[in-house]
Order: C-alpha cells, then structure tokens, then sequence
C-alpha cells in the first residue's frame, strides 16, 4: 500500500542512474571553521565505497550532509537524482525510506528490545502495516544481520558491543534500502569480529543489490571488500580510486596511511589471503 507516493518495503523501483549519491561543491562550516570546502564526491550504483581521512577531515559530517542531517553552509546534494539540501527534514521527497544508516555505535534506543528498535523507522514510514506483519518483518532483518532469532527480544543493554552493531545494522535494513550508510562499523570488535562484519556486509551488498557508502579506519575493511576508496584531506575529496591504486598518489597523508606500517601489515594479510 502506497502512503504520500511511498511504497511498502521492497516495493520500491530501483534507482537506475549511475549515480545514487552525488556531492557538488559542497561547503560546512562550524563557526570560524571550515571542514568542508567546495567538496565533490560520486558514488556509484552498486559499489561498496570506502571514505577514509584523518581526525577532524567530516567524514561523519559528510554522511550527515548527504542523509539531510547536517544543512551545508553551500553546495548541493543529490540523492537518487532528488536534491535534499534545502528539503525539510519532515518533508516527503520520495528518497528517505530508500536509505538505511548504520550510526557509530548502533545508536539504538535503549529502553526498546531489539525487535522494537528495529520496527521504528517501519512505524515511521509505513504506520499502516499490522503489528503482526512488523514484527514477523524486524524479526526476519535480525536475523538477516546475523543475530540469532532470539536476540529479538534483547535490550541493548544485554547485548555484547558487536551485537549492537549487527542490531543497528538490522534497523538500518529494515525498509529494504537501496543505499545503505555505515559508520565506522568494525571499530571496537576484535578482528574475528571485524572480518565477520566485513563478509556480513559484502554478502547483503551482493545479495540485494545495495550501494554503500562506508566510513572506516580499518585498512583490512578497505582491502577486503571496498571497490573503491574517497580521501578526505585538505577540506575536500583528494582522491577516489581503487586501493591498489591509491597506493601509488603521492600526497603524503594517503602515503602515511596506506604505505605505513599498518598499511604494509594489512597488504601482507590481503597477499596471505
């Protein structure tokens, strides 16, 4: 059932245009400072994209301009070819029930089981769906995030810190998104935890068809699954490309962190691999 031109979960079209993100010019600033500066980016359909840059580059603030929480002092987005800089954040423009985003973290709420915080944006965008039908709904998304089915009825607070992150990542799927944001989703897990996280991820990108735009430290993250890496340096995107070719610029932040020591350490493991 249709509500303001929305459609049920999964019901949606496909976006088919080459790119489902793109950033023009874009400008932030906080009082005197300025940590985006006429900052471009594309992200291609179906692509896991890497974002990287050092402490205080707005790789998150990045993600909050493109999602329509943070108003950008100038510049545009678009998303799914809908521009939703100036929009309203309660504005229906077609395109927020078509994202899911993972926030560092899990961001869930604590007083709500992990069914409950994963039928919110469900109640949100389609308050018409039957308690019932939900339920079955978010208990099916936990279990595609790899929880078992019990977790369900968790609270946050009994859960372990991966957990979270697969919970979060549960809610984040909920309305069958085409796009899907990650924030730093392997940081705080052992590698083990880390590694499983990853596979999660590119597996439900392959299954589903799903772009994701992916903000993380974690060189093993970029090497395993990314098709393509953003830089943010220098108020702005330096560079987009692959990995291995990344490695061969010369700007001296993108050589410090892909042929440093953790960067060597992370290549000898892909080579292993």
């Amino acid at each position: 059932m249709a509500r303001n031109g929305n459609h049920t979960p999964g019901e949606h079209e496909r976006f088919r245009g080459e790119f489902p993100v793109e950033v023009s010019g874009l400008v932030n600033r906080f009082g005197v400072q300025t940590v985006h500066d006429n900052l471009d980016l594309q992200v291609r359909r179906g692509e896991i994209l890497g974002v990287v840059g050092g402490s205080g580059t707005g790789k998150s603030v990045l993600m909050r301009s493109i999602i329509g929480l943070q108003t950008p002092s100038a510049g545009d987005v678009k998303v799914f070819g809908r521009s939703i800089t100036d929009a309203d954040p309660d504005e229906d423009i077609g395109v927020r029930s078509r994202w899911g985003v993972l926030f560092q973290g899990g961001a869930l709420f604590s007083t709500l089981t992990v069914g409950e915080n994963v039928e919110v944006p469900l109640k949100q965008f389609y308050p018409e769906i039957e308690p019932e039908l939900r339920e079955e709904i978010a208990r099916y998304k936990v279990c595609m995030s790899g929880l078992p089915e019990e977790a369900v009825d968790k609270f946050p607070s009994e859960l372990s810190g991966g957990m979270k992150k697969r919970a979060g990542l549960a809610r984040a799927l909920a309305l069958d998104p085409e796009l899907l944001f990650l924030d730093e989703p392997t940081a705080g897990l052992d590698p083990i935890g880390a590694a499983a996280f990853d596979r999660q991820t590119k597996e439900l990108q392959e299954t589903l068809g799903l772009t994701v735009f992916l903000i993380t430290h974690d060189l093993d993250t970029l090497h395993e699954i990314c098709d393509r890496v953003a830089v943010l340096a220098d108020q702005r995107v330096i560079a987009v490309d692959t990995v291995e070719r990344l490695m061969q610029y010369d700007h001296p932040w993108i050589q410090d962190y892909f042929n440093g020591p953790r960067g060597r350490a992370a290549q000898a493991t892909q080579a292993r691999g």
